[in-house]
C-alpha cells in the first residue's frame, strides 16, 4: 500500500501529469466565468473581481501549476488556491445536495458541478506538499478570502441559487466557518512543512 501510494505521489509530480491538470482548470476557468455571465452582467463595477468564486479559484490554481512547471513557487498563489479550491469546491456541493433537498432535482449540470468542484477541493489538498507559502501569504489570502464573504452576504453579491435564497443568512455563516476552517488547513500545512524541515 505504501509503494502504491508513493507512486500515486510521484506521479502527480509528472509534467505530462501537471500540464493536462493546467489545461484542465485553464479550461474549467473560462467555463466557470462564463457560467458567471449573466450575474456579472447585473453586478456593479467595484464587486465585479469577487463575484466568480470558483473560477477565480481554479486560476489560482492554474499559477500555481505554471509555476511548478517552471521550476518555481508562487507562493501567494499557492495559498489562494490551497485555500479557495477547499473553500468554494466543499461550499458547491454542499449548496448543490441542499438544492436537490430543496427542489428534488438538481439536473445532469448541477451533478456535474458536484463532481468537478468536489475534484476542486481534492486536487487542492492532494497538491499540498507542493506549496511553500508562508505565513504572509496565508494572511494575505486570508484577508482575500474573508473580505470575499462580506462582499457576498454583507453586501449581496452571493452566487445566485434562488431556491436558497430564503436562507442566505445560514448560508452566509455556514461560509464564514468555513473560511476559518480552510484557512487553518492552510497553517496547519505550513507548520507541518516547518516541522519536517525542522527533524530532518
Amino acid at each position: 500500500m505504501r509503494t502504491i501510494l508513493l507512486q500515486f505521489l510521484y506521479l502527480l509530480q509528472n509534467r505530462t501529469v501537471l500540464t493536462m491538470l493546467f489545461i484542465i482548470n485553464f479550461l474549467g476557468t473560462i467555463y466557470g466565468y462564463i457560467w458567471y455571465a449573466p450575474q456579472l452582467s447585473r453586478t456593479e463595477p467595484q464587486f465585479l473581481l469577487f463575484v466568480p468564486d470558483s473560477p477565480t479559484a481554479s486560476l489560482f490554481f492554474c499559477f500555481a501549476i505554471l509555476g511548478w512547471l517552471l521550476g518555481k513557487n508562487f507562493k501567494l498563489m499557492e495559498a489562494l488556491a490551497l485555500i479557495t479550491l477547499m473553500k468554494y469546491g466543499i461550499w458547491a456541493v454542499v449548496m448543490n445536495i441542499l438544492t436537490l433537498a430543496e427542489t428534488g432535482s438538481i439536473g445532469i449540470l448541477g451533478w456535474m458541478l458536484v463532481v468537478s468542484h468536489f475534484m476542486m477541493a481534492v486536487e487542492g489538498i492532494l497538491y499540498m506538499a507542493n506549496y511553500r507559502f508562508t505565513l504572509v501569504h496565508i494572511a494575505i489570502a486570508s484577508v482575500w478570502t474573508l473580505h470575499n464573504d462580506v462582499i457576498d452576504y454583507v453586501y449581496g453579491q452571493m452566487p445566485t441559487y434562488s431556491s436558497l435564497y430564503k436562507y442566505a443568512d445560514h448560508i452566509g455563516y455556514f461560509t464564514f466557518w468555513l473560511s476559518i476552517a480552510c484557512i487553518s488547513i492552510a497553517y496547519y500545512s505550513f507548520k507541518k512543512r516547518n516541522y519536517l524541515n525542522i527533524v530532518q
